[in-house]
């Protein structure tokens, strides 16, 4: 078992610092719920900025994981290769901010791996499936659905 990194988001920022590592899919369980398989791991790097008095935090994931279809039920291997900006704002703060940045509260305790975890599910399709090529439920609804008024002759025999 590894220690959950925290960091002063702040700090981070102000000084320019960075965090990478990989992590095991399976330790970011609000994740694991939505996964056909928990196997794999995840590459992240934290980049911290600051330009004047704005504070910012790059997040840079990458990796795979296993979805399942909406469609056929099949797993799927879903790329995640996201690159996210984010404004450190106290939090009384962040409900003036415009909707073209994002913004998370500025923390002394920040939880980098909710942070990610967050991130990749932002980052996921709603229902996920398959290209319609490799789709094995797609490819039978065209074959069953080449004709329409054949169900109509059946329903009246």
């Amino acid at each position: 078992m590894f220690a959950r990194p925290f960091i002063d988001s702040i700090e981070f920022a102000r000084n320019g610092r960075e965090l990478c590592d990989e992590i095991p899919i399976v330790t970011l369980s609000r994740l694991s719920d939505l996964l056909a398989s928990s196997e794999g791991t995840l590459g992240y790097k934290v980049i911290g900025s600051q330009q004047g008095d704005s504070r910012k935090l790059e997040i840079v994931l990458k990796g795979s994981c296993q979805l399942r279809c909406q469609r056929c039920l099949g797993e799927f291997t879903y790329p995640i290769d996201i690159t996210t900006q984010l404004q450190l704002l106290p939090a009384e703060k962040l409900d003036e901010t415009d909707d073209d940045e994002d913004a998370i509260e500025a923390t002394q305790q920040l939880d980098v791996l909710a942070l990610i975890e967050d991130e990749v599910l932002l980052g996921l399709p709603f229902a996920p499936k398959h290209s319609d090529e490799s789709c094995s439920a797609s490819l039978q609804n065209l074959q069953q659905s080449a004709n329409p008024f054949a169900v109509l002759a059946v329903l009246k025999k």
